[in-house]
């Protein structure tokens, strides 16, 4: 049986934003937690940077698509508005990341594709099948569950990760409005090379109000490296992270990129490995409480399984 080239194309992208994605979460908490970068908003502003660069030097320079203009000031406030939400999802997502572990993190992301259905009913007034919303049940109930058990709950850092994933959503739906309207249409490239330096204009002044001590991060960089390497490929990967996204929602819908995520399985495979690495770091410290804390480790496994499955 031959498969058909889009299927193969979509498929790509696809497995391009799964691996970047995991990549980018992975680097962003051994940032924020491991390596001591406390600075989220100046990193998110850092991938901001560095999606507008790559974009103006694929489109200006290299010429893979052509530029496009932006026709009118509704188009124009509608990219507005997609950055506002999109910088309020991943500053939000990079803070609770100092609170939550990651596996936690991915298992209240999978709700996503609740608030993804929400949001497009209301702006859309699209309707998806029963069968769509009855599935989307055990996802919400598996995440309540894993709450409960989480031995690392962090309210602080649960509510940012709920609130990144509503925004989330809601950014799905809308650049699936801007990738697809007749009339406001954009290609992927030129939507992100014009939501990137909005994000960076919203995200310069949070910058010097909440991490004040910029100057310092900006010298700390120029002495240490191996920071500033993890910084320009952490960046790197977010904007393979933030097209491959765009790329994704054009070819399919908001509603399918954000199930397919859930489906895929990664979350469940980060769970496994994180969980495993939590387990045993605990049983290394904490011998005499080992029977407990593995039984535990288990329990809230099966559970955060359960959110991945839904």
């Amino acid at each position: 049986m031959r498969i058909p080239k889009n299927s193969l194309f979509i498929s790509s992208l696809i497995i391009c934003w799964y691996s970047s994605n995991i990549g980018v979460l992975l680097l962003n908490k051994y940032l924020l937690s491991n390596y001591g970068f406390r600075y989220p908003i100046f990193l998110t502003m850092c991938h901001m940077g560095a999606c507008a660069l790559l974009s103006y030097l694929s489109i200006v320079w290299l010429k893979m698509v052509p530029l496009q203009a932006i026709k009118s000031w509704t188009q124009f406030l509608k990219i507005g508005a997609l950055s506002v939400v999109f910088c309020g999802s991943v500053v939000g997502g990079n803070i609770s990341l100092r609170f939550l572990p990651v596996s936690f993190n991915q298992a209240v992301g999978a709700t996503t594709p609740f608030f993804t259905a929400l949001f497009a009913y209301l702006m859309t007034f699209k309707r998806e099948a029963w069968l769509t919303y009855a599935a989307l049940v055990p996802v919400v109930a598996g995440v309540v569950i894993a709450s409960g058990g989480e031995p690392s709950f962090h309210l602080y850092g649960f509510i940012m990760c709920i609130g990144a994933t509503a925004a989330r959503a809601f950014k799905s739906v809308l650049q699936g409005i801007l990738l697809s309207s007749e009339g406001e249409k954009l290609n992927s490239m030129n939507l992100l090379l014009y939501m990137s330096p909005m994000a960076v204009l919203v995200l310069l002044p949070a910058v010097l109000v909440m991490e004040s001590n910029l100057a310092d991060v900006v010298l700390s960089l120029g002495k240490d490296r191996f920071m500033f390497f993890l910084l320009l490929v952490n960046s790197a990967m977010a904007y393979s992270v933030n097209l491959s996204n765009f790329l994704v929602t054009k070819h399919t819908s908001p509603l399918t990129l954000q199930m397919t995520s859930t489906s895929s399985g990664h979350g469940t495979w980060l769970t496994c490995f994180s969980r495993g690495s939590s387990f045993l770091n605990h049983a290394a410290k904490e011998s005499s409480k080992g029977s407990f804390q593995k039984e535990l480790e288990l329990r809230v496994l099966h559970r955060l399984v359960v959110a991945d499955l839904g």
